[in-house]
């Protein structure tokens, strides 16, 4: 499981809007030059409310490790072996579109790679619906209304 803590910001029916904080996790983490969370911005995330938390709550939430390696592989892996691919099929095809072998790889490889992140932001769409994808409200934390109900008890995954 990969866990993050998180403040809830908004409830809003069975949904709650999470502000996630920043981990320790960050510090040594090789995108963190990247990510919104690492760079002082913070992340808001939407996940079902099932433990009954309230405004102000602290929390936890986790994404199975499975899903999270899917996700990465997906990400950071796809996109260089269609550069790859893409360049290669570019070199090869150079000579029936009567061009140098390395316009034709730079061409090729920039075609396939943006076409490939071109299907990921729509295959993402669809991944959103799926709930094995979603992050999950694991554990309330601490309680910014001590005396809000405690009887949902935390789920197990």
């Amino acid at each position: 499981m990969v866990n993050e803590q998180g403040i809830i910001e908004e409830v809003s029916g069975q949904k709650a809007l999470v502000r996630i904080k920043k981990s320790s996790a960050c510090g040594t983490c090789e995108s963190r030059g990247d990510c919104e969370v690492a760079s002082g911005k913070s992340m808001v995330v939407e996940v079902v409310n099932d433990l009954g938390g309230g405004e102000g709550d602290h929390v936890e939430l986790s994404v199975p490790s499975g899903a999270f390696l899917k996700l990465s592989l997906l990400v950071y892996i796809l996109p260089v072996v269609a550069l790859i691919a893409g360049a290669f099929a570019g070199g090869v095809c150079a000579p029936f579109l009567h061009i140098t072998p390395t316009l034709a790889s730079v061409i090729g490889g920039f075609l396939v790679m943006g076409i490939t992140f071109y299907a990921l932001k729509r295959f993402d769409r669809s991944l959103r619906a799926r709930s094995e994808f979603r992050p999950r409200m694991t554990r309330v934390l601490l309680r910014s209304d001590p005396h809000q109900s405690d009887s949902v008890k935390p789920s197990r995954m």
